[in-house]
């Protein structure tokens, strides 16, 4: 017997709910809400580092829930869950962390994506 396309559906909301159940990626996704964002901002925002934020949104972007561009040396990256209204619904009852709240002041250096 095979599987039916609604549980093609439920595996794929198994495996992205797995994906929001870890606190940085979950975070992550909460700061693309607000708008496309450089990995520098990202690993100032979590206190981290680079190569952590990177295997973070790799796996973020191999589910789709985000998209990368380069610009140069940089990667940006924006949330990309329209077609998702479980993630968009979750990710509006997200309380807002002092990570967010470190991207919503200006940077006082922003040398790094420059």
């Amino acid at each position: 017997m095979s599987k039916r396309k609604g549980d093609d559906r439920l595996d794929e909301m198994v495996k992205i709910l797995k994906l929001l159940a870890d606190k940085t990626r979950l975070t992550l996704l909460d700061i693309l809400g607000d708008g496309e964002r450089c990995v520098c901002d990202l690993v100032e925002a979590l206190q981290t580092t680079q190569p952590n934020i990177s295997q973070h949104l790799r796996k973020l972007r191999e589910a789709g829930l985000v998209q990368e561009t380069r610009r140069g040396h940089w990667a940006y990256y924006k949330l990309t869950v329209d077609h998702l209204p479980y993630v968009k619904a979750t990710l509006e009852a997200v309380p807002t962390t002092e990570a967010r709240r470190k991207l919503q002041k200006p940077s006082t250096d922003s040398s790094c994506c420059n």
